[in-house]
């Protein structure tokens, strides 16, 4: 038996980590809720010193597979297989990231009525006597498929994205072939469509496992082969049916053809190192046809790594393997060949083309090389389609800031790029940069030093940029690099690139920054428009700060704002090169600072990327984004009243504000959304209060006292001072911006700060507050903590003290915890000493249970486990075991229903 009061165990450790949702402690990760249905770990992606995987206070090596151990009295679960499964970040950097799956559905169906389950194993066998079953024994090493378990990632909660792909083929008097490739970010599904051999389609339909649809896209016009969209939303039955690659794609044209292609959605290891791509069709006519190539580059040789996803090029029916001819062609003339056997059934093909020569690499990042799977025999089927980079919907893009320049300063400039890659290999390129000290001097493309005093210079664009005639420190640079190099396309879209602006002044770097691939989110703005720098040196009055950002902002037919925020150097240290996490207020007004009517606060975010959506914005806050006369500004706790800003002109017909009864859902759920204020005033539960009408459930700050929080609950208004809790440290500071007084911390200056969405204001590191809950107000009982070395969040209830008195009271309505009045203070027995004010039911998992109760603990994935017995003693749970007999039999069983093994003379497979 295991005692759990006071501290637990390492095995209670553990099992708490499972039922709380199997929570890993990884470092630079965030616990994650889990999937029921899928999953036994959490999403956490482990940024590692070295690859690999940490679970359970254990480390796995890349690709390595294990039983999670729960510890006594759990145990191993046999039937729950893990995977540490390699990953790529957006610097091309390698990490694992735990997935597990329940293996108890992969079972054969035992052909005898009474099974039996060995110990150790996970799935039944029929016992001695039934000479017809084959014995199944568990490979507790399998090397999974790379699409044969699920990615460890909640569905309804996603900060991490995973891709998929389908190869789209025909179905109904069709040549078409098209690739398809999604990326799921929570809830969201967005999608690149590239297709070839048939006229644009106009209907996107996703289909379920049943056959029936899904989800609609309505593809608009256009003259290109690129279709972009995103499924928002996705019910979880959908999700379950994606991460187990159930969904099928269908695309049709509704011309005099009518044609149609369909495909698979599958999920493949390939796409987050693709750099390179191809599309394979046929000559031939409604063929059925078709394929892609995934290619990428190895990072150190000029060795070519395909992997070919073929449909149709061997008949259904056809059991056998059909050797089939890859090659690698130019303008028809053979370079490369490989020979393979495929099946209908096992069409993927994986091979490495080593050293190309430089005619190669030039015809490959030129995209004139031509890839080719042939059949072979008297009827032979071909396929083939041309190289080139990587396409999607998503936007390569980079912001440069002075914190990221080789030598980090604050000069409070701003630089801003967007990159369009063509299928020839030309790099189109738009550079902005204003607020700079001095004259530009030098606009390069870069990888990264080698060495601090050596710079790798990769194209000099200085000769496009022109400085701006009405803006000192500002200017552009258009043109494109017609001569790209097929190496640097591979890094460029494994985001291993910088643009670097050189000044007077700082002839090194005065502004740099990466180029990344930012993933498309359904925003169209940012593929037609270019975005608004965001810098120090356009806050009022200046500040020179070594952040800099830039926003896309749109307005769309139903008045509603689509904004997208990028920013690089936020929230860094003075002694360090390295960029910590952004925490910073984005808010949208307009320029006239005395004004404070028109002011929207976007969101807090975390990351170096904040978007969503305003639905409800007043129109005096329209008018002021068509007349040019708004902003965007970024504000940190060193620079509360802004770090960083921009004027943005959002041309717009909304004389009437935002039609927001149209739109079925909101996108974000924790935005303040503010009304027209003609609305307010017809809301029967609008509240008036100091010259304003405040919408029912919305909180505010009040003029009268900046250190109170007001509410509206149905036109009551209720105002609540501000509680600050105690604080520990031996010297505190009273800062003016704040209601609280805070720990004396120099070094406090160089964390980031803590955005809290109860109260959305800024905290600083190491402070603690009571959490502001609508429509309760301040909640006395928990304690809210910014942990300044992560900028997390940490809230937790309060622990009352153990009371001796009989009769203990709550002085205050709003106190947490129940006292002794001082009149009253008899000993208790020792028998008796409990919590006064804390509850005598225990906490396990997420269910409580009173005092005295006994049950079964539920594990995820397992279920619940009956041969295990857990009790409430007070406040402190307990669990046991089911002790069994010791037997003497060498093959023990255990049958359906028991918990101990039972001798049932030999067994033999």
């Amino acid at each position: 038996m295991i005692w759990l009061g006071g501290k637990k165990s390492h095995s209670l450790l553990i099992l708490d980590g499972v039922l709380e949702g199997l929570k890993l402690i990884c470092t630079h990760s965030h616990p994650r809720a889990l999937s029921k249905r899928l999953e036994v770990s959490s999403r956490c992606s482990c940024l590692l010193s070295q690859s690999g995987c940490s679970f359970g206070g254990r480390f796995y090596s890349l690709e390595d597979t294990w039983h999670p151990d729960l510890g006594e009295p759990f145990g191993v679960m046999h039937c729950v297989m893990c995977h540490c499964e390699p990953q790529r970040s957006r610097r091309g950097k390698m990490f694992g990231k735990v997935s597990c799956r329940n293996m108890k559905q992969d079972c054969p169906d035992p052909s005898c009525d009474d099974p039996v389950l060995l110990p150790g194993h996970c799935c039944k066998t029929c016992p001695k006597g039934n000479t017809h079953e084959v014995c199944f024994y568990d490979d507790l090493h399998k090397s999974y498929n790379d699409r044969s378990y699920i990615s460890s990632e909640e569905n309804s909660n996603r900060d991490s994205a995973a891709d998929f792909v389908a190869v789209l083929t025909g179905v109904m008097d069709s040549s078409g072939v098209a690739r398809a490739r999604f990326t799921l970010t929570r809830t969201s599904l967005t999608f690149s469509i590239t297709f070839q051999r048939m006229n644009r389609p106009s209907l996107l339909t996703f289909l379920d496992s049943d056959g029936n649809t899904a989800f609609e896209f309505r593809v608009p016009q256009a003259d290109t082969d690129m279709i972009c969209g995103v499924w928002k939303n996705l019910p979880k039955s959908h999700l379950w049916q994606l991460e187990a690659e159930q969904l099928r794609v269908s695309m049709t044209t509704t011309d005099n053809k009518k044609e149609e292609i369909q495909g698979k959605v599958i999920k493949h290891r390939a796409l987050f190192a693709e750099t390179f791509s191809a599309i394979l069709t046929s000559d031939g006519v409604h063929s059925g046809m078709g394929g892609i190539a995934m290619l990428t580059l190895s990072d150190t040789e000029n060795n070519l790594h395909f992997i070919l996803i073929l449909q149709g090029l061997v008949p259904h029916g056809i059991s056998a393997k059909v050797p089939v001819r890859v090659k690698l062609l130019y303008r028809q003339h053979l370079l490369r060949e490989i020979q393979a056997n495929i099946s209908a059934d096992d069409s993927d093909f994986a091979e490495v083309l080593a050293d190309l020569n430089s005619r190669e690499l030039f015809w490959l990042s030129r995209g004139q090389l031509q890839i080719s799977v042939e059949t072979e025999g008297q009827n032979p089927r071909q396929i083939s389609g041309y190289i080139s980079g990587k396409r999607s919907c998503d936007i390569l893009q980079s912001v440069m800031s002075s914190g990221s320049a080789l030598t980090p300063g604050k000069t409070g400039g701003v630089g801003s790029a967007v990159f369009t890659l063509h299928h020839n290999g030309s790099l189109d390129y738009q550079v902005l940069v204003a607020g700079l000290s001095s004259a530009v001097v030098g606009v390069t493309i870069e990888m990264k030093p080698r060495r601090r005093s050596k710079r790798s210079v990769l194209y000099d664009i200085t000769a496009d940029f022109a400085a701006a005639q009405e803006e000192r420190g500002g200017g552009r640079a258009l043109g494109s690099c017609g001569r790209v190099e097929a190496r640097h396309i591979h890094m460029l879209l494994q985001n291993e690139l910088f643009i670097n602006i050189a000044t007077a002044e700082q002839q090194e770097s005065e502004l740099r920054g990466q180029i990344q691939m930012l993933p498309y989110n359904g925003l169209d703005a940012r593929r037609n428009e270019l975005p608004v720098p965001l810098a120090g040196q356009f806050v009022s009055p200046p500040v020179r700060t070594a952040a800099a950002g830039h926003a896309w902002v749109s307005v769309d037919e139903q008045c509603h704002l689509h904004y997208e925020i990028v920013v690089n150097g936020l929230c860094k240290s003075e002694d360090t090169s390295v960029s910590a996490h952004l925490h910073g207020l984005a808010k949208i007004g307009e320029m006239d600072d005395s004004s404070t009517s028109h002011k929207r606060l976007l969101t807090g975010f975390y990351g170096q990327q904040a978007q969503g959506v305003l639905k409800d914005i007043s129109v005096g806050l329209l008018r002021h984004l068509d007349e040019g006369t708004a902003y965007i500004q970024v504000s940190t706790k060193m620079n509360p009243r802004g770090e960083i800003r921009g004027r943005i002109h959002v041309p717009n017909s909304c004389e009437l504000g935002s039609r927001g009864e149209v739109v079925e859902e909101a996108e974000f759920d924790d935005l303040v959304f503010v009304r027209d204020p003609a609305e307010l005033r017809k809301d029967p539960h609008t509240c008036f209060f100091e010259g304003e009408h405040h919408a029912h459930g919305s909180q505010w700050t009040p003029q009268y006292n900046t250190c109170f929080t007001c509410i509206c609950q149905k036109k009551t208004v209720i105002c609540d001072p501000v509680i600050c809790p105690a604080l520990s440290c031996p010297h505190t500071i009273q800062p003016e911006d704040q209601c609280c007084p805070i720990c004396d911390d120099k070094d406090q200056d160089l964390i980031c700060s803590c955005y809290f969405e109860g109260d959305q204001k800024m905290h600083a590191p190491g402070t603690t507050w009571h959490p502001f809950v609508p429509p309760f107000g301040y909640i006395k009982c928990a304690v809210c903590t910014c942990k300044g070395s992560t900028g997390e969040v940490h809230c937790e209830k309060v622990t009352c003290p153990p009371l001796t008195c009989s009769q203990p009271i709550r002085r205050n309505p709003s106190d947490c915890c129940k006292e002794c009045p001082a009149e009253d203070t008899p000993p208790l027995e020792d028998d008796e000493m409990m919590q006064a004010d804390g509850t005598r039911h225990c906490k396990f998992g997420k269910n409580y249970y009173q005092n005295s109760e006994h049950w079964h603990p539920r594990v995820p994935l397992v279920g619940e486990m009956k041969c295990i017995t857990c009790w409430c003693d007070h406040g402190f749970t307990k669990c046991q075991k089911k002790q069994c007999p010791l037997l003497s039999c060498s093959n023990p069983i255990r049958r359906e229903g028991k918990c101990c093994p039972e001798c049932m003379g030999k067994f033999w497979c």
